[in-house]
């Protein structure tokens, strides 16, 4: 019989699996759907027999089919009896995606959100300055986009980027390198759903309210929408590495990870530039090629030197410990089972990995001292204790009751 608090930590990390797989799912939909469409809007060409206001048309072949596309720059003269609105796929994408930042930075923002090592301040904090840092970055990127600045596409974006560049570096002092990168995943990721739903929609909307009175819309609706498009395009890309980047410890999980991530974005931006430029028929440009493999060796570089100018493990007083991991510290079997990860499984999650060919802790996980292993016990309960994940596979021999320790101890400390 499984006890309730193995039941609750197993259940959570059923429920954010079932999370991450729909936004996942979203995701695709919403990246695909938008991938296309810039294509299709770049590829399209003139022709002497277009319909009166069409802009240009495309010929495709998919399937074993054949489609004809044509496209009004404004509106067509009629409106059409089957519109498609292409707009469930980013909220989807975005609404799943706020549903796994609550079930796992959230819930348990005091062991992937918050930093105590930089910051001393309640998990209840860190999370405001996670939802505030959302909106907050919403509402000084629309208002950007709504003066002056834009109806200059170039400066605007160079303004953007330099705005995520700061973030990045502020969410270090306070976030930990996977909750950084994250978070600007989730900040690019609200601009980009907010721009559908607050500014393309709307304005979309506009136009076929127009259609249906007999007015010709306002262009100018369409120029709006088509700028935030265009942000969406290029962000897209550094949005999917962040989302993916817990997998990669050497680019979060080091000293200048916020200026990685800022190398990151500027990848995002010559890869889309290249596959623009080929769309719209203008080339190959395969300098961008060179830009992208140049950035990428200098994020190389900076995270090797990054390795040379982490911390060593500093113990936390039983005093500084919070109640949670005292109640851990306390629990019956816990030297046993400190004694026991440091043997089978310090040698790679450690600030200076012992293990051949390891160059950083998988998924920046420590398991050092005792003060990383209550931090991560939950992570250690599930990998390997609940399961055998952990070590892969089994290449330092966990016996059969080493796992049954590690669930007896993370248990009797949670009840």
């Amino acid at each position: 019989m499984i006890d309730y608090a193995t039941f609750s930590v197993i259940a959570w990390d059923w429920l954010a699996f079932a999370l991450r797989w729909l936004h996942v799912i979203t995701a695709i939909a919403w990246i695909g759907s938008s991938f296309y469409f810039i294509a299709l809007d770049l590829g399209l060409k003139s022709a002497p027999d277009m319909p009166k206001g069409a802009y240009g048309e495309e010929w495709q072949v998919h399937g074993g089919g054949f489609y004809h596309i044509t496209k009004y720059l404004v509106a067509p003269e009629r409106m059409p009896d089957h519109l498609v609105w292409f707009k469930w796929e980013s909220y989807a994408t975005w609404l799943s995606g706020f549903a796994l930042l609550t079930v796992v930075y959230w819930a348990n923002a005091d062991i992937f959100l918050v930093d105590t090592s930089r910051v001393d301040i309640a998990p209840w904090r860190g999370i405001i300055v996670s939802a505030g840092s959302l909106v907050l970055g919403w509402v000084i990127y629309d208002t950007l986009c709504k003066s002056k600045l834009g109806h200059h596409p170039t400066e605007l974006m160079l303004i953007l980027f330099a705005m995520l560049v700061l973030l990045g570096w502020a969410y270090t002092h306070i976030f930990t390198g996977r909750a950084t990168f994250l978070h600007l995943g989730a900040f690019t990721a609200t601009i980009m759903t907010a721009n559908v739903f607050f500014v393309i929609i709307p304005n979309q909307t506009i136009v076929v309210k127009d259609l249906k009175a007999g007015r010709m819309p306002d262009p100018e609706y369409g120029r709006i929408a088509k700028l935030r498009s265009t942000h969406n395009n290029y962000l897209t890309l550094p949005v999917i590495f962040m989302m993916l980047s817990n997998h990669y410890p050497m680019a979060f999980a080091t000293p200048f990870n916020w200026v990685i991530a800022g190398l990151v974005f500027l990848m995002g931006v010559s890869i889309r530039h290249f596959h623009n430029t080929v769309n719209a028929g203008k080339g190959y440009p395969w300098w961008t090629w060179g830009v992208t493999a140049f950035l990428f060796v200098v994020i190389v570089v900076l995270s090797l030197t990054g390795i040379a100018w982490m911390p060593k493990a500093a113990p936390t007083t039983a005093e500084a410990r919070n109640p949670a991991h005292t109640r851990l510290a306390e629990a019956a079997g816990f030297e046993d089972v400190h004694n026991m990860v440091k043997e089978r499984c310090s040698m790679c999650h450690s600030r200076n990995p012992t293990y051949k060919g390891m160059g950083m802790a998988p998924k920046g996980v420590y398991l050092e001292t005792e003060d990383d292993l209550l931090t991560n016990a939950r992570e250690v309960f599930l990998q390997a204790g609940a399961t055998t994940a952990m070590p892969p596979a089994n290449l330092t021999f966990l016996e059969p009751s080493d796992r049954q320790a590690i669930v007896h101890w993370y248990v009797a400390g949670k009840s």
